[in-house]
């Protein structure tokens, strides 16, 4: 191997172990898009038959409706897909890795609106999603040489679930008092937010039960905070779930995408940095390098928010 390359591997703080939850990882976004788009024409066609008008949420008839849509059922059993090929990632690497990589999802998506709709990608589009893609390239860039995973203490996990319940109380409040003035970019900022916290939980979970002893289950001496992490992670699974549901109604495939592959993990991140300390050492120029990716990100949603990007049910007939 030559002295360059040399030099640049040492530096790469993953293991070869670690470094089996990218291409993982990259699989799941693929079943992320898929099935995102399949949601969004069932979300849709729910919408169109059993909607107000009033864009205030589903309601509980239209979530009951959906069941019935091949589209979105067919939609639900592949974000499930996604959804296993994730924690299978995480179960090998760090989450500052591999929750990122998600955004290859957004170009996923945009390839398979955009054929399916047959409708050419504008130049506005595909700015905005470059935005987003070269900034979750840079987390990962410098995430990869200086992201180590270490376990959770049980002063951090309470920390964490200390901000989640915070994040659900302000949520749901929002969601309570002024749903009817809601449009897409709220929700999608909720299911980020939410499912960030959901990605850190499951990490957390995965890393402590890995941990656990049968002989503490056995002697009856379970790990209640663990228990307790699984609730709070189904809570927010659950709201954020019904938030991606309700963005579905509001604004396109792609801006759904984008919620849940950049907002989703920026907070992750940013949780991973803060809070588990996940880059502890690492150089002082990783913090304004993390900030900057992460403008660049937040700006690409922003772009796409503003974007009408045309689905497939503007133009054919829907599932």
């Amino acid at each position: 191997m030559p002295p360059e390359l040399s030099d640049l591997t040492d530096q790469i703080s993953l293991t070869p172990y670690e470094s089996i939850g990218i291409p993982i990882a990259l699989v799941g976004a693929v079943f992320l898009a898929l099935g995102t788009q399949f949601q969004h024409r069932g979300v849709t066609k729910v919408e169109r038959g059993f909607g107000s008008g009033k864009k205030a949420g589903l309601n509980p008839r239209q979530l009951l409706a959906l069941l019935g849509r091949p589209s979105w059922v067919i939609g639900t059993v592949m974000l499930g897909l996604a959804i296993v090929f994730q924690l299978t990632s995480l179960n090998f690497s760090p989450l500052i890795v591999v929750q990122p990589l998600g955004a290859v999802a957004l170009v996923v998506t945009a390839i398979v609106n955009s054929r399916l709709s047959k409708v050419p990608l504008s130049r506005r589009l595909i700015r905005a999603i470059l935005f987003c893609v070269l900034g979750i390239a840079l987390f990962v860039g410098v995430a990869a040489f200086h992201a180590h995973s270490k376990p959770v203490t049980e002063r951090q996990l309470i920390t964490v679930l200390i901000l989640l319940g915070i994040v659900l109380v302000i949520f749901a409040v929002f969601f309570v008092m002024l749903r009817k003035k809601f449009k897409a970019v709220f929700y999608i900022l909720g299911a980020g937010v939410l499912f960030g916290f959901v990605a850190t939980l499951a990490k957390t979970v995965i890393d402590r039960i890995k941990t656990l002893s049968l002989a503490s289950f056995q002697t009856g001496d379970f790990e209640w905070l663990t228990l307790f992490c699984v609730v709070a992670l189904l809570a927010a699974s659950v709201l954020g779930s019904y938030f991606v549901q309700s963005a579905h109604s509001h604004g396109s495939p792609d801006l759904v995408v984008a919620g849940l592959t950049v907002i989703d993990p920026i907070v992750a991140v940013t949780i991973g940095i803060v809070v588990l300390n996940e880059t502890a050492g690492a150089p002082l120029w990783t913090a304004p390098a993390f900030l900057i990716a992460g403008g660049l990100a937040v700006y690409g949603v922003y772009l796409l928010s503003r974007i009408h990007v045309p689905s497939p049910e503007e133009t054919n007939s829907v599932a």
